[in-house]
């Protein structure tokens, strides 16, 4: 009995992790940190509590979800990859039903959650940026062009506009500056990841940059895009947004970033993507956090 009994315990507490394992739980955690930020600088002071949990909370149900739906779209093409056979669809730990059926509850408790505690607005928004990712993206941009994490790349930008909607209730342009920044940022992001495992993509049939036009051409638009990046994340400066703390942690952060796609270029080094990669998670948690902090120096008594 008492065998029994922890057999149970075992597999139930397996089955959660499936779950959590569906929701891309330290994706989710950068995308609810850039949409506090973007609830942070909404307002001269502390955003209203109330508002800020159930902001939170609601983003991070909705991400989930969104996340859940990607799994369930790309279980096939999953198998077929290195980095994603182990996932709970490939492995048989869960079925597409099972899938499908936590993926609506927890979108639906979620855009719920936002229109009664938050405000209409924001679960609105939410809701498309929901279907963005998680139907437009998966299930058409990935598989159509190359640009697909171009195009597809506005949903996965939208949540510090979703943070700032949801203490204010309306769109504003400094929100829509966060939203640049994100959505600049995610080419040179991803590309890194794709060179890295271009094999892998070429396997699933995945037309990723660097499948269809090579590893040359898409170090050239990973420095392009990071040029880019750096003249954009000015523009908090530029607009008074934020103040010099920002411009001195975004300029050391873009000095890195930028030498990482000159050299990607440079010396066509198969060890580069992956660290690259690696410090663009990193830097994009940094700059959102310099933007928080220079907020609250500068409201300081």
């Amino acid at each position: 009995m008492v065998v029994r009994a922890i057999s149970r315990e075992d597999s139930f507490s397996h089955r959660i992790s499936h779950y959590l394992g569906l929701c891309k739980l330290k994706v989710v955690a950068l995308i609810v940190f850039t949409a506090m930020v973007g609830m942070a600088l909404s307002v001269p002071g502390w955003p209203p509590i109330d508002l800020f949990l159930f902001g939170s909370l609601g983003i991070a149900m909705a991400a989930s979800s969104a996340a859940a739906i990607n799994h369930m779209l790309d279980a096939k093409a999953d198998e077929m990859m290195v980095r994603t056979r182990n996932r709970p669809l490939p492995q048989g730990q869960l079925t597409p039903s099972e899938v499908l059926s936590f993926a609506v509850i927890l979108g639906a408790a979620g855009l719920t959650l936002l229109a009664l505690t938050v405000n209409p607005l924001t679960a609105l928004l939410t809701f498309v940026s929901l279907i963005g990712y998680a139907i437009v993206y998966t299930a058409f941009l990935k598989r159509a062009t190359p640009q697909n994490i171009v195009i597809g790349g506005a949903a996965g930008a939208a949540p510090p506009v979703l943070g700032w909607v949801a203490i204010t209730g309306d769109i504003h342009v400094h929100a829509l500056i966060l939203f640049l920044i994100i959505f600049v940022w995610t080419p040179p992001h991803f590309w890194a990841l794709a060179i890295h495992r271009r094999d892998d993509y070429a396997a699933a049939d995945v037309p990723m940059l660097p499948v269809t036009h090579g590893l040359e051409f898409t170090r050239w638009q990973i420095l392009f895009y990071t040029i880019l990046l750096c003249l954009v994340t000015l523009l908090p400066w530029l607009t008074g947004m934020s103040g010099l703390p920002y411009l001195i942690g975004s300029s050391i952060l873009n000095a890195g970033f930028l030498g990482y796609a000159v050299a990607l270029v440079a010396t066509k080094s198969d060890r580069l993507p992956m660290p690259m990669f690696r410090y663009s998670i990193i830097y994009l948690m940094a700059l959102f956090a310099f933007l928080l902090l220079d907020h609250y120096l500068t409201i300081a008594p």
